[in-house]
């Protein structure tokens, strides 16, 4: 701790805010928020990595066209360093996949979890921004690499069960690794304020029985268009920067832009090891 206190006092990198998108549930389209969010920050030239931490359903480069060689599995096995897993994106966008359809991927233990994010820490290219797509539920790897980030960003969409996984994902990361704040993104809706209306839905159960703040980050339009660039495997503000999603992500962009940076967070990924290690270390309490 020291030591990255050090590194906080002489890095001439700017702040790294590290965002988590999660959900709850699966299918809320947590996967296209983080990659078309990630891909907006970096066309505004802004210096991005994507982490897909959905380790055993990866799905981050099938939905950029890309075709990895290696993923974190061969880093965590010793068989690379983390340049040699980081691909070229749109725009300069680095990203990091990781492996499908492997379950040992899945079911890492706590030190293997803390043993991938030790890599993050020797990373010296200089970022503005680190988005975590994690797995979809309340697993030990959900809640710790979101008790990890800067920010958490909350997907839901316009389904009972949405809002209830959302609830409950919130409530363990408020109760057992002591997280307070959370944005929100409501995906697939008809309007903003139809998204502005979940928000609300959802804030009136938290402000009862749960001691957290929960933003509205904004809202991503139900759109054709966001179907069609998933099937032609590009982010939608690329293929079709005019469309009423591509406006959205562009919307939360600019608000994500605005997030106060943590105090201590000194400007390397050094704070997102530390946190990672001190998740780690409570749950192996808990545990």
């Amino acid at each position: 701790m020291d030591q990255a206190s050090g590194l906080r006092g002489v890095s001439p990198f700017s702040q790294v805010k590290v965002v988590a998108v999660t959900g709850g549930k699966g299918g809320v389209g947590k996967t296209s928020v983080a990659v078309n969010l990630a891909v907006t920050m970096a066309m505004a030239r802004k210096r991005v990595m994507l982490l897909d931490a959905d380790l055993g359903l990866a799905n981050v480069d099938v939905l950029l066209g890309l075709q990895p060689n290696r993923h974190v599995g061969h880093l965590l096995e010793g068989r690379c360093e983390l340049a040699d897993v980081i691909l070229e994106g749109p725009h300069g966008l680095k990203v990091v996949p990781a492996a499908s359809g492997v379950r040992k991927m899945a079911e890492l233990s706590t030190a293997e979890h803390a043993g991938l994010i030790r890599a993050f820490c020797g990373f010296a290219e200089p970022l503005d921004m680190m988005i975590v797509d994690t797995a979809a539920g309340v697993s030990e790897s959900v809640t710790m690499y979101c008790a990890a980030s800067t920010e958490v960003v909350v997907v839901v969409c316009d389904e009972p069960a949405s809002l209830t996984d959302a609830y409950a994902l919130i409530k363990v990361l408020s109760r057992e690794y002591a997280v307070q704040r959370f944005r929100l993104v409501a995906n697939r809706v008809p309007t903003v304020q139809h998204g502005r209306d979940l928000w609300q839905k959802l804030v009136r159960v938290t402000d009862r029985f749960l001691d957290v703040t929960i933003d509205f980050a904004g809202a991503i339009p139900e759109d054709e268009f966001l179907k069609r660039a998933v099937r032609r495997q590009v982010a939608v503000v690329d293929a079709y920067p005019s469309s009423r999603s591509a406006l959205g992500f562009k919307n939360l962009s600019q608000a994500a832009d605005r997030w106060v940076d943590v105090p201590g967070n000194g400007g390397h990924l050094e704070f997102f090891t530390e946190r990672r290690v001190t998740a780690a270390r409570v749950s192996e309490m808990r545990a």
